[in-house]
């Protein structure tokens, strides 16, 4: 080189030394290469882009297999990938050897090899020297180790007699691989198929025999010892009893090997070849290496299939099954999905409980842990609220004595020491009253007939088991017709990092636009937390939980609002909430609970005047009464438009009477700021007690939040005349 000119590129470097550059990502599928390294491919010297396919027809199919493993290996221990190739043409001659030399790495989170490397002719040498021999030896050794660490990856990961089968199948061995093979198993003195790749269908059939038939794989099984036949003569003059068998697929050497798993033979394995196999040491080591990883990977699929099966039985013998519920005007659907690892098996549970005069009883609930312990408690306590409810029980003594049963297993044995939440509802399905008693468990949900969602607030105590003597006052419930009511664990709402209000807030939207039937909406909300269903009675397992999940659904007949029909008369959505006197935090609950009630009002305004409202009668029934507050919130929607009615109920008999505070007064206000913000409002006396009530009719437009409320239209009614000036 001159001074002052340029450095040469690495490209022309490489070039002047025959070396050609390819870069290859796996994620793609893509494989780089400039002029000199197609030129090395046996290609047009001109830099293209070609798939893997294209490059492995160019290789032995060998050194594809030792590619593959030397890159695995080279990004395990972090060094230099490098590997012999031999360049194969369109006749599938040998052409060319190549080196090729790379640093891969791995990119997890493309879960892909990327590599960039360096091709180079090198220079066998003469055939027939020791210089040959060694490099002949190199490179089926460098194959052998490539294909086995890839065999073993692979079968390793199969978690099924399937994948097991699937993987086998798949075995390209290094100058000798088989094209067709059969694994023979045992049950009792016969010799069964497990599986098998390369025959027909129904092939398996004959090869159904005895284990003293003279047949390899039943000597193979009774013996323990391998049988390698090289030639049909040879099949034909050892087996001339079940020659015909082998005979019609045509093979031309067969290895029967056994199937060791802790010293059992456990099976056989069939590997049939269409070309002659001399069955070298070699050869007979990476077949005998293959068996062992195939009986350890089967042993292990079998294990984990009869766990399963194991697991299926549990959890069938300890749910009940619905079927189809025939409940006059009422619909039930439930689904339970275990969590991973292990039996799969945990402590949630549901059940339906028929009752006495065609009501029923729906129980959801939550033993502490996820493991057989878990399920045998669950499994006694779910027997134990059968027998209290069938005695007649209402739903607070039944978990009373539920909870006094399940602290009496934690006495005899402390070892079996354990909690539950418990969601215990019993159902009259002729005018939709649900009597909802809760231990401990999240509350339940109600979807109303526009869809939408409200959480409906329970009283409750503690899980069953922490206090014998604890009481579980009951809440009573209206399902009005259309609407359908979830109660579920709180692995349906915490997986995924959530916590109850982020979790309720991602059902809640599933629940809102789901157009489909009960079922379709049971699987939906497990589908959109973990996968696909596993209902106790369909579809697979889900490999991995968080959690248990058990939910349920109760849907009451009514107007289908995607039919043509009109509805017969104007369309409701009601909640309802009582705030006891001893806690009045249960007011800022209530305003929530308005504002779920009202989610697609079109005026905010009204309903911050409706929340602010809804404070002023709560806030004055705890402090001017003895007794609790019961709030009854309305949308009723009908040919006019919509409105809100709410009401609020006490059993106090003191009327409201008008006050005049002053600029300074704390109080006295209620009913001026009802006056002032309500459409039409009143106050009805009751037979004990008294109930003030308020309504706001819904704009066509939405309100201009610039644009002060316009003071309503005093009516003139008996009501108003009697509740006079506010407190």
């Amino acid at each position: 080189m001159r001074t002052g000119e340029p450095l040469p590129s690495m490209g022309d470097v490489l070039s002047l030394l025959d070396t050609g550059r390819w870069h290859w990502d796996t994620a793609t599928g893509l494989v780089v290469v400039d002029e000199v390294a197609a030129r090395l491919l046996g290609l047009p010297a001109e830099e293209t882009t070609l798939t893997e396919p294209q490059v492995r027809s160019r290789l032995h199919p060998a050194d594809w297999n030792e590619i593959v493993g030397v890159v695995q290996l080279a990004v395990a221990e972090g060094t230099l990938a490098e590997v012999r190739i031999r360049i194969m043409d369109d006749q599938g001659q040998v052409v060319r050897v190549v080196r090729s030399r790379s640093k891969p790495t791995f990119d997890p989170l493309r879960k892909a090899y990327l590599l960039t490397g360096t091709l180079q002719e090198v220079t066998e040498p003469t055939p027939g020297t020791p210089a040959a021999r060694r490099a002949v030896i190199g490179d089926w050794r460098r194959s052998r180790e490539a294909f086995l660490l890839d065999a073993g990856r692979a079968l390793a990961e199969a978690r099924s007699t399937r994948e097991v089968l699937r993987v086998a199948a798949n075995l390209a061995m290094p100058g000798f691989s088989p094209d067709g093979f059969a694994l023979f198993g045992v049950a009792g003195d016969q010799l069964t198929i497990i599986g098998h790749h390369g025959h027909e269908p129904g092939a398996e059939s004959p090869f159904h025999m005895p284990l003293n038939t003279p047949y390899p794989a039943a000597e193979v099984i009774r013996t323990g010892r391998a049988v390698y036949l090289s030639s049909p003569e040879q099949y034909k003059a050892r087996y001339p009893l079940t020659w015909p068998l082998a005979e019609q697929f045509g093979r031309q050497s067969w290895a029967f090997l056994p199937l060791v798993v802790s010293g059992r033979t456990m099976g056989a394995w069939m590997a049939a070849f269409a070309h002659p196999v001399a069955f070298t040491p070699d050869e007979r080591s990476v077949l005998t290496t293959v068996a062992r990883m195939l009986a350890q990977a089967l042993s292990r699929a079998g294990t984990a299939e009869n766990e399963r099966a194991l697991t299926d039985g549990l959890q069938r013998s300890m749910l009940p099954k619905l079927g189809p519920q025939r409940i006059p005007g009422m619909s039930v659907a439930a689904r339970y999905v275990p969590t991973g690892g292990g039996l799969q098996v945990g402590g949630d549970w549901y059940d339906v409980i028929p009752l006495p005069s065609g009501r029923f009883a729906l129980v959801i609930g939550d033993v502490q842990g996820h493991d057989v312990q878990a399920a045998g408690i669950m499994g006694q306590l779910r027997i134990a609220l059968r027998a209290y409810a069938s005695e007649g029980h209402r739903p607070d003594a039944v978990l009373s004595r539920a909870s006094r049963f399940l602290y009496g297993i934690g006495e005899s044995d402390p070892y079996e020491l354990r909690f539950a939440t418990c969601l215990y509802i019993a159902v009259d399905p002729g005018n939709g009253v649900l009597e909802v008693a809760r231990a401990g468990h999240p509350d339940p949900a109600v979807r109303t007939p526009d869809a939408t969602v409200l959480t409906r607030p329970t009283a409750g105590g503690l899980p069953l088991g922490i206090d014998p003597d604890a009481d579980y006052p009951t809440t009573r419930i209206v399902l009005e017709p259309g609407e359908t009511l979830l109660v579920c664990t709180d692995g349906l709402i915490e997986t995924g990092g959530h916590d109850l209000d982020t979790g309720w807030q991602r059902l809640r939207g599933i629940l809102e636009h789901h157009r489909g039937g009960l079922e379709e909406l049971a699987d939906a909300l497990v589908q959109a937390v973990h996968g696909p269903s596993s209902h106790h009675t369909t579809g697979p397992l889900i490999d991995r939980r968080e959690d248990d999940i058990a939910l349920l659904l109760l849907s009451r007949q009514g107007y289908d609002r995607d039919s043509e029909q009109e509805p017969a008369g104007p369309s409701v959505r009601r909640t309802m909430l009582t705030v006891e006197q001893a806690e009045p935090e249960r007011i800022s609950e209530a305003r929530r609970h308005l504002r779920e009630l009202l989610h697609d009002w079109c005026s905010p305004d009204q309903v911050d005047s409706a929340v602010l409202l809804l404070s002023e009668m709560l806030t004055n029934v705890l402090v001017h009464t003895d007794t609790d507050a019961l709030l009854v919130a309305e949308v009723i929607a009908g040919r006019e438009g919509r409105r809100m009615r709410i009401e609020v109920t006490d059993a106090g008999d003191d009327l409201p009477h008008r006050r005049s505070p002053g600029e300074l007064a704390s109080s006295g206000r209620g009913l001026l700021l009802i006056e002032l913000l309500a459409h039409t409002w009143g106050v009805d006396p009751r037979g004990k007690g008294k109930s003030i009530w308020f309504e706001l009719h819904e704009p066509h437009e939405p309100h201009d939040p610039r644009t002060p409320h316009q003071p309503a239209a005093v009516p003139d009614t008996a009501a108003r005349a009697r509740g006079g000036p506010s407190r």
